[in-house]
């Protein structure tokens, strides 16, 4: 195991997180709201810490191997997710706990959008523009960017890609050099934002919200600036901007590579795991659509307004909201919480156990009923025209059966704290999934539970991010042995 060359890049890594306080000085400044000193203290305590970290490793240079990797990581996310949360706990408007301002910082880092501070319209722009920036940097995975920014600084990143890109598969790269992969999934990333802020900016928002709105729709994160979420614009103009963005980043972002790259957007629908995500966005909205309307909840042009956002919201893990879903006919809340735990496709910012999964456990439990009928049939499971290998399926399974263990496992200890099971259930799922609103005591907001409940959603959130097995493989004894 390479310590110093792991101490190094972390603390490269701290010191270069440490500057992205300065952009919520600046809004502080500009909108003279007095926490400027919250984030430039930040900055340099940040700052000095990484510094002193990376002095005495400087000069070290040790080539990665994809053990390390997974342990740079793992410790990147909890560094930072400890760093992210100074300013909530140093800033007087939030008033937070150290527990609530680590939850706050996780959950924003995680893209999973769970919330402890409540009060938004009231805080100061620049405590809720970081709020946002945090879900824009962990949207794409902050590795992600690392490993554009660290083969400059002698560092190579293949196996930190490996340890942080979601997906079945890890080993397919857009470009034949890792740099110029994180690059190109950076410059699309950014795009699409610019794109979603302007967006916004011309149905009515102005340019705080609709920058910051922009940074947690793209990022998938669920965020707002205020209380009421998207619902507090009151705007189908609004609300169809996030459909579309929301649905585009729930998509595989190699399509988006390759529609820039050719030019063309058929590649959106001739990919087979977003063919399966639009069948099952369609499946859900006409459900949820129809008991709306059929229990008068609102009238038609209302049900269908109401019920096809939040399917999108909820369905790509977004967690935003245009009206509270929590209250609707019970059928319909325990639908779109289903939904979440199949969430976005492979390779999109978006949570949940990802639709390409979903179709592989479906198609296998198809091809076994047909090997009960014809037990000497052989029987391909195939994605589109392509056959997938079967250790590919038993790797799907094998991740399913972890995550059922696992959501088990959580579920009985918030049980065991006090939760309720309503809330229980959906708190683990919605922290699993990278979700953020539940049902129950969680269906605003997070701050009326328990420590124990919030740093076990806590280990969940990174559970979600990391899809399990980045995070489990470090508690193998197998995994510390030479």
């Amino acid at each position: 195991m390479q310590f110093k060359t792991i101490l190094r890049i972390s603390s490269i890594l701290l010191m270069l997180f440490s500057v992205t306080m300065l952009p919520s000085a600046l809004v502080s400044l500009l909108y003279s709201d007095g926490a400027h000193m919250t984030f430039i203290l930040s900055f340099l305590v940040l700052l000095a810490i990484g510094f002193v970290l990376w002095l005495p490793v400087y000069r070290y240079r040790g080539e990665l191997r994809t053990r390390d990797g997974f342990v740079i990581t793992i410790a990147f996310w909890l560094v930072l997710g400890l760093a992210g949360s100074f300013p909530f706990y140093m800033a007087t408007a939030t008033d937070l706990s150290f527990t609530d301002a680590f939850f706050e910082s996780f959950s924003g880092l995680t893209t999973t959008g769970a919330t402890v501070i409540t009060g938004l319209d009231d805080l100061p722009k620049s405590i809720l523009f970081y709020r946002q920036q945090l879900q824009w940097l962990g949207g794409m995975g902050i590795i992600v960017l690392a490993v554009a920014i660290l083969p400059m600084l002698g560092i190579g990143g293949m196996q930190l890609y490996r340890a942080e890109t979601p997906g079945p598969v890890k080993d397919s790269k857009l470009k034949p050099r890792i740099t110029e992969t994180a690059k190109a999934l950076w410059y699309i990333y950014l795009t699409l934002t610019s794109i979603c802020a302007f967006s916004y900016w011309v149905v009515g928002m102005d340019v705080f919200d609709a920058i910051t709105h922009a940074f947690s729709t793209v990022a998938i994160g669920g965020f707002s600036t205020h209380d009421a979420s998207i619902g507090y614009f009151d705007s189908a103009a609004v609300e169809s901007v996030a459909m579309v963005f929301m649905l585009l980043s729930a998509a595989n972002f190699g399509l988006h590579f390759l529609t820039w790259q050719n030019r063309s957007i058929k590649h959106y629908f001739l990919d087979p795991e977003y063919q399966y995500f639009l069948m099952i966005f369609g499946a859900v909205v006409m459900l949820c659509v129809g008991m709306l309307w059929l229990t008068s909840t609102y009238d038609t042009l209302g049900s269908l307004r109401y019920g096809m956002f939040e399917t999108v919201s909820i369905l790509t893990t977004t967690g935003f909201a245009a009206a509270d879903f929590s209250i609707w006919p019970l059928y319909v809340p325990f639908l779109l919480i289903l939904a979440s735990y199949i969430g976005g496709c492979a390779g999109s910012t978006a949570g949940g156990i990802k639709v390409i999964r979903f179709a592989l456990l479906f198609k296998q439990g198809v091809r076994e009923i047909k090997r009960l009928i014809h037990p000497q049939g052989v029987f391909p499971i195939k994605i589109g025209n392509k056959a997938v290998n079967d250790n590919v399926i038993q790797s799907v399974w094998g991740f399913f059966a972890v995550y059922v263990m696992m959501f088990s496992i959580l579920m009985i200890i918030l049980l065991a704290s006090g939760m309720d099971f309503l809330t229980t259930w959906s708190a683990v799922g919605a922290s699993l999934n990278n979700l953020g609103p539940g049902l129950g005591e969680v269906a605003l907001d997070y701050g009326s539970i328990s420590d124990v409940a919030k740093w076990t959603l806590t280990f969940a959130m990174l559970l979600g991010r990391l899809e399990i097995f980045s995070l489990l493989v470090l508690l193998t004894p197998m995994f510390w042995r030479n």
